[in-house]
């Protein structure tokens, strides 16, 4: 599919897939592009004959094949990058200091923070090896990341504190330089702990869902009281001292708030304005999402993209992550391909020093692929995962937003499709929606001359 057109917002769109134009277009230019595909001018002529007079169906024309000519309308289709047959370069590591929590959350993929296994905190001695394991398989790449994650990892404090450290020291001696985040639910966030991150200059990702009532039906402590309070006032206390940046604060949303635009708008009304929310990932249960609910959650998604842009106009704006758009100087050409890198330059490594392709793959035993004290040990199922591009899933070759969603995610396709090949269908859906709300915004903010 070379191109996609689409309405929203009172904008006819028009996205050239592969060179990622994105033209805002009149009536009679979006008719036309229904029809023509760069070669077929009588047949456009003909189909239009009886809506636009000749002059008007001319002039389209010719401003289309113009732009053909340019490179930004039916553009050549991309090839797969020679730097997929070479070796990957691991660029980040997931480090969970914590397998347990001390939240419930209903829909947790973690299975409340044990991830199917008795519950454990990293050693120090384990962490340290999963630093060295980065920088010994990171090459000549300078810049690295790790994500400390649980569970909740400020259960385990002592080997965070310990193993940024340890980072700092292993910086000085290699010359690399380290990312560092953090992803909490907020409530052990104290004055000592915030001191740390913001000293250390480590990202924070707050877990939070909106509105309290929302919060609390799936995000309850062990003993099922609300945590809402808690997690509002740590979360505050956090973004405060860092003067509202640094920080991402994700919510879930469920069948059970199909109308989560007004949890977006409940955490940004509490002073918060990094935001996301993600469609929860379920099979059977009853607050998982389906296919019936693509009406209402497609709609939710136009009222918030609306919001957006209301809120930014009257100048109290918040940002989105799912509308973030960079239409100019966006990804490379092997990140639109392969996303976010699992399993082949991104790893989980659990607390006994185990290698899986992510966290959300954590659990499912046969993904180990190694151990940061041994190395890789299992080379086939990295390969299978850096292959496992667009180009090379036959779904997502012929799909509009293939370098947008980057094949979507490998976890969420074997879940459901017992393969990392074969996309996830509701989330393919779900994704295309948000970039329709994106590239829309984007197309707004160009004519207002605020793109960046």
């Amino acid at each position: 599919m070379d191109i996609h057109r689409f309405f929203i917002n009172g904008l006819y769109l028009v996205l050239d897939v592969n060179s990622g134009a994105l033209h805002v277009l009149d009536k009679p230019a979006y008719d036309a592009l229904g029809v023509f595909d760069g070669t077929n001018d009588v047949e456009v002529i003909n189909t239009l004959d009886n809506c636009y007079d000749a002059a008007t169906i001319e002039e389209v024309l010719n401003e289309l094949r113009d732009l053909k000519e340019q490179g930004l309308l039916f553009a050549p289709a991309i090839n797969t990058p020679i730097s997929f047959s070479d070796k990957p370069l691991v660029k980040s590591l997931c480090l969970h200091v914590a397998h347990d929590c001390n939240l419930r959350c209903g829909y947790c993929f973690a299975g409340t923070g044990d991830f199917g296994h008795d519950r454990a905190l990293m050693p120090k001695a384990v962490a340290e090896q999963a630093v060295d394991f980065i920088i010994a398989n990171s090459g000549a790449r300078k810049n690295c990341e790790l994500d400390f994650f649980g569970g909740e990892p400020l259960l385990n404090m002592e080997t965070v504190r310990h193993t940024v450290n340890y980072v700092r020291r292993r910086e000085a001696e290699t010359g690399k330089v380290f990312k560092l985040t953090l992803t909490t639910n907020a409530v052990l966030l104290d004055t000592d702990i915030i001191d740390f991150l913001n000293r250390e200059n480590i990202s924070v990702v707050l877990s939070m869902d909106g509105r309290n009532e929302v919060h609390d039906s799936m995000r309850p402590y062990a003993d099922g009281s609300g945590s809402y309070a808690d997690v509002v006032a740590g979360a505050r206390q956090l973004v405060e001292s860092r003067n509202n940046q640094s920080y991402y604060m994700r919510g879930t949303f469920t069948a059970y708030n199909l109308d989560f635009a007004a949890d977006v708008i409940a955490m940004a009304e509490q002073g918060f304005s990094q935001l996301s929310v993600e469609p929860v990932i379920a099979k059977e249960e009853d607050y998982a999402l389906s296919e019936a609910h693509l009406p209402a959650i497609f709609a939710e998604y136009e009222v918030l993209a609306k919001e957006y842009l209301e809120r930014r106009n009257a100048g109290r704006g918040f940002e989105f992550f799912h509308f973030n758009l960079n239409l100019t100087n966006g990804p490379c050409v092997a990140k639109r391909l392969s996303g976010c890198g699992a399993g082949h330059e991104y790893f989980a490594v659990t607390p006994e020093g185990d290698l899986y392709p992510c966290h959300q793959f954590v659990g499912r035993e046969k993904y180990i692929v190694g151990n940061v004290s041994g190395g890789i040990k299992r080379s086939d199922i990295v390969k299978q995962f850096r292959q496992s591009h667009v180009l090379n899933k036959s779904e997502c070759r012929e799909c509009w937003a293939r370098f947008y969603c980057s094949g979507g995610c490998h976890a969420n396709a074997e879940l459901f499709n017992a393969s990392i090949d074969k996309p996830y269908k509701l989330g393919c859906e779900l994704q295309k929606k948000r970039l329709e709300c994106a590239l829309m915004i984007q197309a707004y903010l160009v004519q207002k001359g605020e793109a960046d």
